[in-house]
């Protein structure tokens, strides 16, 4: 039987993660994600798990690679320079084709920054942080729920594809409490064969696990494959949310915890008789981009708001293609746009002549 509870977005993350199978975590304490380091350090060995506080990220990252390769769902967390540690790690992961969480509960930045929320480390989760061609599943959750139920979906992508999938949360989404709904205690935690998991060889030949290909041609090979995978990703897992998109002269790109300050101001609007709609990708990558082409045929201005100076804006200029207007929002360094400015930018692109 389902039950209710209050909870705060980095908690819910951890017991997403326990209720998904995960029985591996290690992690390097950071604000303003402890609270989910901590959740973990307390429930996982009560229900089956291991927990190790890591001397550092890179420790962290690289005990990750190692329990995913024996076939354990595992998982790490931290917040933005943290996650900039972890990249070297994230790569031999992706590379290694090892399914892995690995959750961002952004801040400020750049360097140390501050412990406030931000969005900026878009391009790093979506581009590749690390070094090599690899993609990562990336989930933003824009509520305490979201970040339950994305946290879970990450498990399942992750070994269903092969590939380190990333929540990409933020300081606002991880400290917010709100009512989340728990999965049912009694469901069965999913199973997927891992023939490919290094549990030993008696009986069968040893399975290897790497990263590294020595002959030339072959990490081609590997990259090759790699891509066909990325684009199988691409075809079937996109998400994403729209709200009055059938009459919009104007729709508002946001996600995460700016889509719900955005979704505010946008639901007003719309009460005084503003054409404005909102498009909130759930998915940064595969980021929606045929859905944003489909609607560009009929909307042509769009205004993208951010927790940065511009990032996601980038994808979506890629998206709509020349000949529709796109402006531009955002606010970095722990500044938190508000609906008041959010109103003003969204009535001055509404209102521009072009």
């Amino acid at each position: 039987m389902k039950k209710k509870i209050l909870m705060s977005g980095n908690e819910a993350m951890g017991e997403a993660a326990i209720a998904a199978g995960c029985r591996f975590y290690a992690g390097y304490p950071i604000t303003p994600q402890n609270e989910l380091t901590a959740y973990m350090a307390q429930e996982l060995p009560r229900r089956g798990g291991i927990f190790i506080q890591s001397e550092s990220e890179l420790a962290a990252i690289n005990m990750v690679f190692g329990a995913s390769a024996s076939g354990v769902r595992s998982m790490t967390s931290s917040s933005s320079p943290g996650i900039s540690l972890k990249q070297e790690g994230i790569s031999y992961i992706s590379g290694a084709q090892l399914p892995a969480v690995i959750i961002n509960v952004m801040r400020a930045g750049p360097g140390l920054g501050n412990i406030w929320p931000a969005q900026s480390d878009y391009f790093q989760a979506t581009k590749g942080g690390g070094h090599g061609d690899y993609r990562l599943i990336v989930l933003a959750p824009a509520s305490v729920q979201e970040s339950y139920d994305l946290t879970m979906l990450a498990f399942s992508l992750s070994d269903r594809y092969r590939i380190a999938s990333m929540i990409l949360s933020d300081g606002l989404l991880g400290q917010m409490m709100e009512p989340l709904e728990l999965c049912d205690p009694d469901r069965p935690v999913e199973k997927i064969d891992k023939p490919w998991a290094l549990t030993g060889a008696s009986g069968r030949k040893p399975n290897i696990v790497q990263s590294l290909y020595i002959r030339l041609g072959d990490v081609e090979k590997h990259n090759l494959a790699l891509q066909k995978n990325y684009r199988r990703i691409a075809s079937k897992e996109v998400r994403f949310e729209g709200k009055f998109l059938d009459d919009a002269k104007l729709v508002v790109v946001a996600y995460g915890s700016m889509s719900r300050i955005a979704g505010a101001v946008v639901e007003e609007l719309r009460k005084q008789g503003k054409k404005i709609g909102l498009f909130r990708p759930v998915t940064l990558w595969p980021f929606p981009t045929e859905e944003l082409e489909e609607l560009s045929k009929k909307v042509k201005k769009f205004l993208a708001i951010e927790m940065s100076y511009g990032q996601m804006v980038e994808d979506v200029r890629l998206a709509v293609g020349k000949g529709v207007k796109v402006d531009f929002y955002g606010r970095s360094g722990g500044g938190v746009p508000t609906e008041k400015q959010i109103e003003r930018e969204i009535l001055k692109a509404l209102n521009s002549k072009r």
